[in-house]
């Protein structure tokens, strides 16, 4: 009975006989048509798919190593980013290497996704085509729903774009301190749809490329420190310029701000006058980043050293005003 339900022909299947065939081989081997029979599926499309695979994966590990190559420089300026726009003066050497190193790093990821997508995306096409599957109806149901979603994605299509354009054009990078407008902190992730930032507080803010107007970095090339300090109609302006000028060479020479400044600090004299006295501003060209640590540091050498020196504050600050009723 088991012969009868599984009856087994010792007749070569129609495909025997074609030169080089997998159908052949297979019988010549067994003596099996079936197993001859199948040999396309069970053997020919399995190997096929494999080296498919294989051949993919081969070439994503030859372009991501080409990327990596391309996007280290050791030092140097990475060969990708030659062609490019530089956004830090040439003079800021340290600087400019490590916003390099931080731009190469972040054009890479975003190269090295790209092919991934690729890489992969050709190969299930192949082995779609090897499992005859016809792709040409599946290629034109995806042309219309990609314009349908063209349509209903605008909004996604555009902030890819933007994202690829900052990106290119160096508008910041992972560790800057920038302000977006609506959300100011530091950047902590550039995506190619959403660019991710912390602010003082802690808070993380989402902000799709598409919808940033204006950039300001504080972190690219420098930063200058930015101290005004008020006196009083009584203070002899020259005075005080001095004493600000012989506090901001000590504190350029403490070891602990020493690597933070870049020139020497810049006295620039009386910046305004109130009713209730007048105001010295004084400016140091900083480390990107560093401002507003040597800002306070300043300051509050400033104030002492006015203090000891008898200066008078501005009016206001010796009546403070009265609590209210």
């Amino acid at each position: 009975m088991i012969a009868n339900a599984f009856p087994l022909s010792l007749e070569p299947p129609k495909c025997h006989g074609e030169v080089d065939s997998w159908c052949t081989q297979v019988y010549d081997l067994t003596q099996n048509p079936w197993l001859a029979a199948s040999a396309d599926w069970l053997l020919a499309k399995p190997i096929k798919i494999l080296l498919i695979l294989a051949v993919a994966l081969f070439v994503r590990l030859l372009a991501r190593k080409a990327i990596t190559r391309l996007t280290s420089g050791d030092g140097k300026t990475p060969r990708l980013l030659k062609p490019l726009k530089e956004r830090a003066p040439q003079a800021l050497g340290s600087i400019l290497s490590e916003r390099r190193a931080q731009r190469a790093k972040t054009i890479g990821s975003v190269l090295k996704s790209i092919v991934t997508f690729a890489v992969f995306g050709l190969a299930f096409v192949l082995i779609l085509g090897e499992l005859g599957i016809n792709l040409a109806p599946i290629i034109a149901s995806a042309g219309i729903v990609g314009v349908a979603l063209g349509f209903g994605a605008q909004n996604l299509v555009k902030d890819f774009l933007s994202g690829i354009f900052m990106l290119l054009e160096d508008q910041y990078g992972v560790g800057d301190i920038v302000d977006l407008g609506e959300a100011t902190g530091t950047i902590e992730a550039v995506g190619l749809r959403v660019t991710t930032l912390r602010d003082v507080n802690g808070t993380v803010w989402y902000v799709r490329n598409g919808e940033i107007l204006r950039v300001g970095n504080s972190s690219q090339g420098f930063a200058v420190a930015v101290v005004d300090i008020p006196v009083g109609y009584s203070a002899d302006a020259g005075q005080v310029a001095e004493i600000l000028r012989q506090v901001s060479s000590d504190l350029t020479a403490e070891e602990e701000h020493a690597a933070d400044v870049i020139e020497a600090p810049e006295v620039l004299g009386v910046e305004k006058v109130t009713p209730e006295g007048m105001t010295l501003r004084v400016t140091v060209k900083v480390r990107p980043g560093r401002q507003w640590a040597v800002q306070r540091a300043l300051r509050a050498r400033a104030m002492a050293a006015l203090e000891e020196a008898d200066v008078q504050p501005p009016l206001g600050r010796l009546f403070p005003p009265a609590p209210p009723a």
